[in-house]
């Protein structure tokens, strides 16, 4: 909020040659409204808005774009949901098995990637519901799934310890990325495209080269399985959440080894940066969160409050706000710089392990083992 636009503007047009003189004042007006969207005083309270039954969700259930979100379930199915009213636009079926992992190919949000216990991956249009392609190759369970956000490639992760690279135009598989001795458990592209992470059960992370399907890194260090694998928006750094209760950080271009984030006394089940990558939040089944300064590494707040473990937890678009989703039965909402609970929405009748922001940030969304799905406005 203090920032000279003016001079950060200039700062921007030295590095970035697409921003010529003739479009300066446009984006001097742009980063003016990002400012006072910064500077804005928030108190929102987000109350219970629609119940939505989904029959017997999938751990994955939550994935949110601009107006829609999506559920996966142990019917086979994908559900496509307007996340304004509450209701339901399409269902996505033919999956022979449990609908696990799904993903939409944000920033643009017109397709949806789904993976099943059925060993392939559909490619779907959002806005009609139309099967473009079913990805076929796995010897095992699809387990997770991501696009690159330039929404050229889809990656699945697989329990038969191998990731694959499809290419979403041609419907083909582009590279099989092999070198893990156990499944592959998550995975995440950074935002540029050209880097793929892999978490795998055998306790490391491997780096990939998108353009070459080529291992750069293995980053060896946890001593237990991985759970969570991010890049942060600039790429620079990876975190890796595992079950031996620490976070560790990591340089994502040389692969080296920077800091391990402890104090959580009990497996990691989330690790998230913030959109600027400034901060670093850890969700663990010890009950608590905790969100670390990237550049310090110090704990700068504790999330204290939830009776059972957090399962997911993510940062508001914003960055202000954080999200999280607990297995006894509510989900919070607390505020970044301190660490105070902010509210507490509660009305589902079992576990919760999903929780999202819509794009805004002002709807969340959150998923239960009640086989519901809350849309809190």
């Amino acid at each position: 909020t203090n920032s000279d636009v003016v001079a950060l503007v200039e700062e921007i047009q030295k590095e970035e040659p697409l921003i010529t003189a003739s479009c300066k004042e446009h984006v001097i007006r742009l980063v003016q409204r990002l400012q006072e969207k910064l500077g804005e005083q928030e108190d929102h309270k987000f109350y219970l808005f629609k119940v939505r039954n989904i029959f017997k969700m999938t751990l994955e259930i939550l994935r949110v774009s601009v107006e829609i979100f999506i559920t996966g379930s142990y019917d086979r199915t994908c559900k496509v949901w307007d996340t304004a009213s509450g209701e339901e636009l399409h269902t996505l079926g033919g999956h022979k098995n449990v609908v696990y992992a799904i993903a939409f190919n944000n920033p643009y949000g017109d397709k949806i990637a789904t993976g099943s216990f059925d060993k392939t991956c559909k490619l779907w249009s959002a806005e009609t519901g139309k099967c473009y392609h079913t990805f076929r190759g796995h010897t095992a369970e699809i387990v997770c799934l991501s696009f690159n956000l330039q929404s050229t490639l889809v990656a699945t992760g697989s329990m038969d310890r191998t990731a694959k690279l499809w290419d979403i135009e041609k419907g083909e598989v582009v590279f099989t990325l092999r070198g893990h001795s156990a499944e592959i458990v998550a995975l995440s592209f950074n935002t540029t495209g050209d880097r793929i992470i892999t978490g795998s059960f055998d306790c490391t992370v491997g780096v990939w080269d998108v353009v070459t399907g080529r291992m750069l890194h293995i980053l060896i260090g946890h001593r237990g399985e991985i759970s969570s694998a991010q890049f942060n928006w600039d790429c620079s750094l990876i975190a890796t959440g595992s079950m031996d209760k620490t976070c560790m950080l990591w340089n994502a271009m040389t692969g080296a080894h920077i800091a391990t984030l402890t104090g959580h006394s009990d497996e990691i089940m989330d690790v998230c940066f913030d959109y600027a990558g400034q901060r670093i939040a850890t969700a663990s089944a010890d009950g608590s969160g905790r969100v670390y300064n990237a550049e310090t590494k110090k704990c700068i707040a504790k999330l204290e409050g939830h009776g059972g473990e957090i399962s997911k937890i993510c940062f508001n678009p914003k960055g202000n706000r954080i999200l999280t989703a607990s297995s006894d039965k509510t989900a919070r909402l607390w505020d970044a710089a301190t660490g105070h609970c902010l509210q507490i929405l509660e009305g589902h009748t079992d576990e919760i392990f999903s929780c999202a922001f819509n794009y805004k940030g002002n709807i969340i969304i959150t998923g239960s083992k009640d086989n519901t799905c809350r849309v809190w406005h």
